[in-house]
């Protein structure tokens, strides 16, 4: 007898639907899987006959072939015994096919049988919800995820008798209700615990209306990563969409176990002994990297030449595209990486070139080398380089007397929102057409930018750059048009195109 059940198999963000075919018929027993299934698919029939014999079913001794559909798409992760499970007992008349039609499921079953869970359930309920079916059967340590699809009954199950009790129709499966967004938690870090550094702090405001990237340098304990770990407290809630985009980026990475939708914006910190692939992406299987998991979100680079030179140039392209396409023999995934880049540096290996209270004790070599870490290529596309000196300590106002992160989120919101409402998209991913529109001068403007690009030596890109902070400064001013003092604010945050080491 032969049973189909749906499936899907994740591919980059995104799932393919799966056919899952079981065929029972007479032969020498066997049990062979079919479709181009990976190592952890094949061993699939190892657990599903573990768990089936563990539920008190005896199968036939029959030849059974499992297929995966289409056979010539790659098939990994466990997600697939519940379906073969269910589909097999249904082949062998223990549970009536009837009850599977329309039914999409996934789930790894352990030996005894409970439904564990996978990654990648949000795309998969997502392709289900596309596909027209009218459940969708995942493990109940998934189910918040799965649940904020809407259009599409979720099922959660914790073991796999109670799937097939209730195929049979002996008991009930309640489908969870709908998950809703949750406000953002608050009680986490505040603008207001850092002392003194104003000029850091417009900067990281300017960094959260705008997009942009933001380098900062200076001694050690001057508070770069103080300040760069407070960012996420300036930025305006994800919407429903972003909130959706970056939730499926962590569902396939398998980091949404007993979670639903991520409410706040992710802030990514990676050692700096981090490979290419666990930075951008990659591996053998294709995983989405700390670009991709800071999706609308934060990046965070601390000590960024101690980083090796190959991981960071790996960041050229999603910096500049806000995408990272990974390219291999057999296929090629593109995974989303629109984050905002904050990184951190001494201003030499010391740590003290520049700093009126101690002496550098580093040769001009070992200055110049210490920069030459970082490619001018990357230097370029990043928007605001701001030093951050050490402020003496009898100068230190007292730790929470600033402005609150809340009054600077008000006013980063209210810059997007007028961003939003001209281009769609923050300034800083602003490009051709769009960019000519958002960002026009005058004659007085079109003079000074043109003077700071000969005398710091800009290219086309930085240029472009400049313009694209001025129009974020206008935008947290209400001002409709840039002008000169937007652009001046904006060439003084290019300081080490400014520098010569």
């Amino acid at each position: 007898m032969l049973v189909r059940v749906r499936s899907a198999s994740v591919l980059g963000v995104s799932a393919v639907g799966v056919d899952v075919e079981v065929d029972v018929a007479l032969g020498m027993p066997a049990f062979n899987l079919v479709g181009l299934a990976a190592g952890a698919v094949q061993e699939s029939r190892v657990r599903v006959l573990a768990a089936v014999r563990n539920l008190g079913v005896k199968l036939p001794d029959k030849r059974i072939t499992v297929n995966l559909a289409p056979a010539d798409l790659r098939k990994e992760g466990t997600g697939f015994d519940l379906p073969i499970g269910l589909a097999l007992l249904a082949a062998c008349g223990e549970v009536p096919p009837d009850a599977l039609e329309g039914l999409h499921l996934t789930g790894e079953l352990s030996l005894s049988g409970e439904v564990k869970a996978v990654r990648g359930v949000l795309p998969q309920a997502i392709e289900a919800r596309r596909a027209g079916a009218r459940g969708l059967v995942v493990p109940e340590a998934n189910a918040r995820e799965a649940a904020v699809v809407d259009g599409v009954a979720v099922r959660p199950a914790r073991h796999f008798g109670e799937v097939v009790a209730w195929a049979r129709g002996l008991a009930d499966l309640p489908p969870r209700p709908p998950e809703a967004m949750e406000p953002p938690a608050g009680g986490g870090l505040d603008l207001a615990d850092v002392a003194g550094q104003e000029q850091a702090k417009r900067a990281l405001e300017i960094a959260a209306a705008g997009g942009h990237n933001l380098l900062l340098f200076g001694p050690p304990g001057s508070g770069k990563t103080m300040l760069a770990r407070r960012l996420p407290s300036i930025l305006p809630p994800p919407t429903f969409e972003e909130a959706i985009e970056a939730t499926v980026v962590h569902s396939v990475a398998g980091l949404t176990r007993g979670r639903g939708l991520l409410s706040e914006r992710s802030f990514r910190a990676p050692h700096h002994s981090i490979s290419d692939a666990g930075l951008v992406g990659g591996s053998s299987q294709l995983r989405p990297g700390e670009v991709s998991l800071a999706h609308h979100g934060v990046l965070f680079l601390d000590e960024l030449p101690e980083f090796r030179r190959h991981v960071l140039e790996a960041l050229r392209q999603p910096l500049e595209d806000g995408e990272v396409c990974i390219v291999r023999a057999a296929r090629a995934v593109s995974f989303p990486a629109a984050f905002t880049l904050v990184a951190a540096m001494n201003p030499c290996p010391c740590g003290h070139h520049g700093d009126p209270r101690r002496a550098c004790r580093c040769t001009g070599h070992e200055l110049l080398r210490y920069r030459r870490r970082i490619s001018g290529p990357l230097l370029d596309r990043i928007d605001l380089h701001v030093d951050v000196p050490a402020v003496p300590v009898g100068a230190l106002p007292a730790a929470g007397s600033g402005e609150g992160s809340a009054a600077v989120r008000a006013r980063v919101a209210a810059a997007r929102a007028l961003q939003a409402a001209r281009g769609g998209t923050v300034n800083a991913r602003l490009r051709g057409a769009g960019l000519r529109r958002a960002c026009a001068l005058d004659e007085a403007g079109r003079g000074l930018l043109q003077k700071a690009a000969e005398k710091l030596g800009l290219s086309a890109r930085g240029h472009d750059r400049i313009l694209r902070v001025a129009r974020t400064i206008a935008d947290l001013e209400r001002s409709q048009a840039i002008a000169p003092h937007h652009l001046a604010e904006a060439v003084q945050y290019r300081a080490l195109d400014r520098q010569a080491p």
